[in-house]
């Protein structure tokens, strides 16, 4: 359902940017929609779109498996932009060539415009740009034209303004390339004529309306952890089918301190919500005891989660429903046809095959984590919660380093619980995207009261993002730090040193496990 009149396709020919593509275009307060390469052209042209996008991918154009589409899209003078693969494919089918790079492009490079023309309007002479391709055009068919070249991409970017195609070798999507929104933007604004007249607000009412349409009369049963995922996800449910939900919260004992609490009397004295909270900390505890690998850990506790749900709606009834607050960058890093399985999440990779529910509902999984937030700011939840920090399904599990036992958990609950309140006193509470602290499986030598201690280290890490696919660390003041490192060293037993971790994403995950 379209709640807007203008809409933007985003055509994916295998391309793991393909949801950033399309979180660009909505940032631009247009409608937008993932489609398949494989959807008939007659489907397409039915949507009537202002425009279409086509995502980059892994194929090489000319090899037999390569995905394709019906050349009569690129005659439907439907404005059409091409990034990497896409705008490789639109030269190769309208009778261009595409061959291997004598040297390939990879990273950030000098984008050098050679045109004046509308896709590059505001867009500075020499700007940094994104590149990650081994083929590239050597020959542009008719009436197309160069307008950008890097100094090993002649083609970096062309137009054909007769039949309204438009293509770049490079990814505009990516915050790494510099004047990227503003080439996304010029294409929406200045090429297909958007107004843009979509609003969260419209994607609020419209995703409640269809969870209505699916859900009907049946039950539905929502995964609460307290987190901003879960808790949109839980309010969008609540508003759509009332009380037809019950939010089951399984304190697992890999909360952060008090939590449990906190998020018991959130939910049951300011929400209308069902809820049960299932104290299941044993259970879990010993299902980890003994277990030091990170994946094996996700995998346990995905598994022991879905076993005590299914407890749960044997005692509540039939239930046709489950709800998770699984987001997209949770779906890329647990790995989808196109995309290396980076780490599983416990509500994605970490699912057993056998799950006791008719269906499972995840209504933010096409959602960035500043989307989530904004989605949940626009169906009326408080600041407070909807800025809470990233929390991990697995809990402190993946942030205590080797082994888990109760007294670990306790050591690292006391050090992050400081972390956060000295950052709060800072006023960095809000500036920092997401901060916490690890205790990490290393001893190391200290002295304290002059004697010689053999205690566990501490790291702490703060990372500055926007969507949780890439991060840089957070340069928080060196007096702070100090004074963070120093309440834990006399307040926390058994910890002797803290470290703060200087390493961004990637080369690094934001989590250490």
């Amino acid at each position: 359902m379209n709640p807007s009149k203008e809409l933007i396709i985003v055509l994916d020919f295998g391309g793991q940017y393909k949801q950033l593509i399309a979180r660009r275009v909505r940032e631009a307060n247009i409608y937008c929609e993932v489609k398949s390469y494989q959807t008939p052209v007659e489907e397409l042209l039915a949507l009537n779109p202002k425009g279409i996008i086509f995502t980059g991918g892994p194929s090489v154009v000319y090899e037999d498996d390569a995905p394709m589409i019906d050349k009569k899209l690129l005659a439907s003078n439907i404005p059409i932009l091409g990034i990497c693969y896409g705008a490789q494919l639109m030269i190769h089918l309208l009778g261009g060539k595409i061959e291997a790079a004598e040297k390939r492009e990879y990273g950030k490079k000098t984008l050098l415009l050679t045109q004046s023309h509308p896709l590059f309007k505001e867009v500075k002479p020499a700007s940094l740009c994104w590149m990650s391709h081994t083929y590239q055009a050597s020959n542009l068919p008719k009436n197309f034209t160069q307008l950008a070249k890097t100094d090993h991409c002649p083609v970096a970017a062309f137009s054909n303004d007769i039949q309204h195609i438009y293509g770049v070798q490079f990814h505009p999507e990516v915050e790494h390339t510099e004047e990227g929104k503003q080439i996304l933007r010029n294409f929406l604004y200045e090429i297909c004529k958007c107004k843009g007249d979509w609003k969260m607000d419209d994607f609020a009412q419209t995703t409640i309306q269809e969870l209505k349409e699916k859900i009907g009369d049946k039950k539905v049963l929502c995964a609460l952890s307290g987190g901003v995922d879960s808790s949109v996800a839980a309010m969008l449910i609540h508003q759509a089918v009332g009380h037809q939900l019950t939010c089951i919260f399984v304190d697992n004992g890999l909360l952060r301190k008090d939590e449990g609490d906190q998020v018991e009397k959130l939910f049951l004295e300011q929400f209308d919500l069902q809820l049960i909270r299932v104290n299941a900390q044993d259970l879990f505890l010993d299902k980890l005891k003994g277990i030091t690998d990170p994946e094996q850990k996700r995998k346990i506790i995905g598994e022991t989660f879905i076993r005590v749900f299914e407890a749960e709606a044997q005692k509540i009834g039939k239930v046709d429903f489950l709800v998770q607050g699984t987001i997209y960058p949770d779906i890329i890093e647990s790995g989808t046809q196109n995309a290396a399985v980076i780490k599983s999440h416990h509500n994605v990779g970490g699912l057993p095959e056998h799950v006791d529910f008719d269906e499972i509902i995840e209504p933010l999984k096409d959602l960035f984590k500043d989307e989530v937030r904004a989605l949940g700011k626009a169906i009326g939840l408080p600041d407070y919660l909807v800025q809470r920090q990233p929390f991990p399904g697995p809990g402190l599990a993946i942030r205590v380093i080797g082994d888990i036992v109760k007294e670990k958990l306790d050591l690292l609950r006391e050090a992050d619980f400081i972390y956060q309140e000295e950052l709060k006193n800072a006023g960095l509470e809000f500036k920092v995207w997401q901060y916490f602290a690890v205790l990490t499986n290393l001893k190391t030598v200290g002295v304290m009261g002059d004697e010689r201690t053999y205690f566990y280290t501490i790291a702490l890490r703060g990372v500055s993002s926007s969507d949780g696919m890439t991060a840089d660390w957070y340069r928080i003041p060196h007096e702070v730090l100090a004074h963070i490192s120093n309440r834990i060293v006399n307040e926390v037993p058994q910890v002797n040193r803290v470290v703060y971790d200087i390493t961004s994403k990637p080369p690094a995950t934001i989590e250490w496990e």
